[in-house]
Order: structure tokens, then sequence, then C-alpha cells
């Protein structure tokens, strides 16, 4: 068997300078993010508690037909409510009765918050607390905030683990000690990573959140977890409080990036080296053999990255890495430095640094330095496409499996197919 091949560590990043802007910015609500959710924990429903607006929002994100029964909804704040000629509360209890009679297999609901005015003046975590009194044990409600006003794109899947997680059944101060991988993931993204821990030898092994409401893991002070996504601020710290600690990883983007995953839980339970090069060497070598030739496509590109998913940091590492693309800019709409130390380390010294938007000075920006590829939002894409300039949206980083060894050339494909398009545009053109 090979010896693992130890990871190259670089000055990078993380003691660098960090542009800073607070300006008018282009990004997804949170309330996107039950569109992932709702696949996950599959028999939990999420209310969605706002205008027409939110409800066509969810709607085309999710590209679900209308005689399709999806696990989410929207409880429309209409003309009655806002005139109060009816109390909110009521219409909102009423509303819920209603669902529950209709969708006995619900046995969790979220309510979850959005910006209009009169939404948030409703106290949805009474509404939430009145609701599982009258329901339980059949059904437990729980609310967070999605709105705009609160959340970006990727932080409605932290505010609901956050939400969830001091619900989670209680591991005694005796109990073995357990590692819970924490992050949505794709199940046969979590069915790779629970072969590849388990094959180490790793002893007690759960995922936050569950695909049952009814298979919640246990937490307590001898539970270390894994973060899989670098957005979940608030739900590291829930968790925390109660006694479970963090391992200090980078994120399972990539080859390099998954084996450092893997390998800091199996140092953090004594697993030995033979025993992880073992259990991880046929998947790597796969990986990296995938990978080579969408190295040779994008070596010596340059990429620009708007802030839009908190993803684009890892991105950044495991392109500039493993597939050798030049960082022109890397933006994210917040910077947790703790949880993104490693990955700092490991971007090329020099790299620019955004936290925050002021999107009209960052186009500026990405104009002059004329990049080959840029990866925003929706809103932006258009513009700049019609510019000449090849695009990747953002949000199709977030609703695609790209976690892991077995995804790592899929997630380099993401990457390789506008430019393929931005070239073929271009052949057309000089043709016609």
């Amino acid at each position: 068997m090979s010896a693992v091949i130890p990871i190259a560590k670089d000055s990078g990043c993380a003691d660098l300078p960090v542009l800073r802007e607070r300006g008018q910015r282009e990004v997804f609500c949170g309330l996107t993010g039950i569109i992932w959710l709702h696949r996950k924990i599959q028999d939990a429903f999420f209310l969605v508690v706002g205008s027409r607006t939110c409800a066509h929002l969810i709607q085309s994100a999710a590209g679900v037909m209308i005689f399709a029964e999806p696990r989410f909804a929207t409880a429309i704040i209409d003309e009655r409510d806002l005139a109060g000629i009816a109390d909110a509360n009521e219409e909102l209890d009423r509303v819920v009765r209603r669902l529950l009679e209709r969708r006995p297999d619900i046995r969790m609901l979220f309510l979850v918050g959005s910006c209009p005015s009169e939404v948030i003046k409703l106290d949805l975590s009474r509404a939430a607390e009145r609701l599982t009194r009258e329901f339980l044990p059949q059904v437990r409600v729980l609310n967070y905030s999605g709105s705009g006003i609160e959340t970006t794109f990727t932080q409605g899947e932290d505010a609901c683990l956050a939400a969830l997680a001091p619900q989670l059944p209680a591991a005694g101060a005796n109990d073995p000690a357990s590692l819970l991988v924490v992050g949505c993931l794709p199940d046969v993204v979590e069915d790779q990573f629970a072969r590849l821990l388990g094959a180490m030898g790793l002893p007690r092994l759960a995922f936050f959140p569950p695909r049952s409401s009814q298979a919640m893991p246990v937490v307590g002070p001898n539970t270390r977890f894994l973060l899989a996504q670098p957005f979940l601020n608030d739900t590291a710290r829930a968790l925390e409080l109660r006694g479970a600690r963090r391992i200090a990883a980078p994120f399972p983007f990539g080859v390099e990036g998954t084996t450092a995953w893997l390998k800091a839980a199996a140092d953090t339970f004594g697993i030995s080296a033979d025993a992880f090069g073992q259990a991880t060497l046929a998947a790597r070598e796969r990986a990296t053999k995938a990978l080579q030739r969408h190295r040779e496509r994008l070596q010596g590109k340059h990429i620009f990255f708007f802030p839009d998913s908190q993803l684009e940091i890892p991105l950044a590492r495991f392109l500039s890495r493993e597939l050798g693309m030049q960082l022109d800019e890397v933006g994210t709409p917040y910077l947790h430095r703790e949880h993104l130390r490693q990955e700092l380390d490991w971007l090329p010294p020099g790299t620019q640094l955004s936290e925050g938007q002021d999107v009209e000075k960052q186009l500026d920006r990405c104009r002059a330095l004329a990049p080959d590829l840029v990866v925003c939002g929706l809103g932006l894409a258009n513009p700049l496409e019609a510019e000449g300039i090849a695009t990747k949206w953002a949000i199709e980083l977030v609703f695609s499996p790209v976690h892991g060894y077995e995804q790592a050339a899929d997630l380099a494909e993401l990457f390789v197919r506008p430019l393929l398009r931005r070239e073929k545009l271009t052949r057309e053109a000089v043709c016609s």
C-alpha cells in the first residue's frame, strides 16, 4: 500500500488584510436554503410566513410542478392581514392546523420568517412554542428567519440547524466519543463519507441534519464535530453550547481538501496513518486521475469570485492548488477566520480577499481585470455574459453534489463548462 502523501502548506493569506466593503449587495435571501433542506429531512415541512414574492422565489428555485406535493409552502400575508381585519396569529394557527390535517406524514414543522414588515412584527418563536404544545408528540414546531435582511443565500441552512441544535438529545458525560458531520449533504455524498470513515474504524458516527426528524443524533461533551459547509457559524456555536467540540479542518472539496478533512477526524480519534491510507487510497487515486483532464483545460485561467454562497474561499483554494487557476479576487459575504484558518493558509500569497460587497465598485474591478471566468449570482451573470465574460452561477455549486473524492472531477467540470460555452459562442460569432 502507498504511504499517505503529506499535504504541503504555504504561508497563505491567513494574516493578509481583507478589503471590507459595505454597500449595495446582489444576493439571494436565506429562504433559498429550503430547497435543499426539505429534501434532506424527509419528514419535515417548511412553512414560509411571507408574501407572494416569497412564494414565487421558492417555487421558481425548486422547479416543482404545481401538482406535486413538496414539503414546503408559503402562508401568504394578504390584504386582510395588512388592513388589520384578521388576527395574524389566529390566521397562522388556522393554516398550520389545516396543513397538519392534510399532511399527517409531517413530524417536524419549521415556521420560516421573511422580510415583509408585517412578518417581522409577528413573534414566530412564541407561535412555534404555542403550536408545539398543541401538536406534541406527533409534531414539533420550530422557527427560524430566512429574511434577506438578516441572512444571505446559504445562511438559511445555518439558521435552520442552529434552531434545531438545542432540540438534539443529550449525551452523557460517560458516553463514548462520537463524530458528528455537520451540514446538509446529498445522500450519495453522505453515504460515501460514511463508508470511508467506517473503513478507517471510526467508532461512532452521525450526520446532522439527519434524514428523519425521528433519528436526531445525540450531542454532549464527548461529541466532536466536523463542519462539511463553511457557512455554519451559528450552528457551530449552538453545538459548542451543548458541549461538543469542533475539529479544525479545511473543507472536503477536491482531493486535497477531502484528504485533510478526513485526516483531521482520523487524528482526533487515534486512527493510525496505515488504516487511514488503506481506507482512502483507492478513492484518492481515482479522483486525482479524474482531475487531470480538467487541469489541462483550467491551468493558468483567471477567475474572479463575487460574494454569494460563502463557499468561495474553499473553492478558490481547490481551483488554485489542484487545477492551477489564477485568483484575481476572492469575495465572500462573511469571512469567519477561525473556521477558514486552514483554507486561508492554503491560498496563494498575495491573493486579493474581499468581505461584504459594494457591487458597483466590485464590477468595476472585475471589468478592469477581465478574468476568464466569473463566479457570481444570477442577477449579475446575464449582464456579464452580454459583455462577453464567461460566468458560473454560484447557486449551482450549492445545489450540485460537489463534496468528497468521487465528486472532485464533477466539481471541476462545473468550471470547465462555461469556458467551453464561451469558446463556442466566440467561434460562432467569428464564423457569422
